[in-house]
């Protein structure tokens, strides 16, 4: 199977992942284990399709995984993530480079805010009482959707 051909069809089917991860994470504000699992488990493959080293490269995304895994851990440890959100942080951690998981990182905040003020605004329309539920997962897939996307649409830089 050609490469290039695999590369874009596991980008297809993280991005159909994480389309599935907003969904659940707005209907029930869950994100699956079984999500997460399958996010990280097809990072290896690719890995193979695009070339990366068992040492350093390989070995570099496990470390920035559990880096993210570990903040963010730390976070959820404060109440301020999901059990979710973190794991699937750490999951797209294995598929991104340092520099691309930085962009991820900025774009999730700046979208959380709006994921955010929209949950609260909705939460107080709506006369609900408690604490509303942030599904801080749409801003983690809308994010990683926009760094698979920019690998495909922004190449000529």
């Amino acid at each position: 199977m050609d490469k290039q051909f695999l590369t874009l069809a596991l980008a297809a089917v993280l991005s159909v992942l994480l389309v599935i991860a907003t969904i659940t994470d707005i209907r029930s504000r869950i994100i699956s284990n079984w999500l997460n699992i399958a996010v990280a488990a097809l990072a290896p493959l690719f890995w193979f399709a695009n070339g990366l080293s068992f040492w350093p490269d390989m070995l570099i995304q496990v470390a920035l995984a559990g880096v993210i895994f570990a903040v963010f851990a730390a976070m959820f440890a404060a109440g301020m993530m999901g059990g979710g959100d973190v794991k699937l942080l750490a999951a797209l951690a294995l598929w991104f480079p340092w520099q691309s998981m930085m962009t991820l990182l900025l774009i999730m905040a700046i979208l959380g805010g709006v994921v955010t003020l929209i949950t609260v605004a909705h939460h107080n329309l709506g006369r609900r009482v408690g604490r509303p539920e942030i599904p801080y997962g749409v801003a983690i897939s809308l994010a990683g959707l926009w760094v698979v996307g920019e690998r495909y649409f922004n190449h000529f830089t």
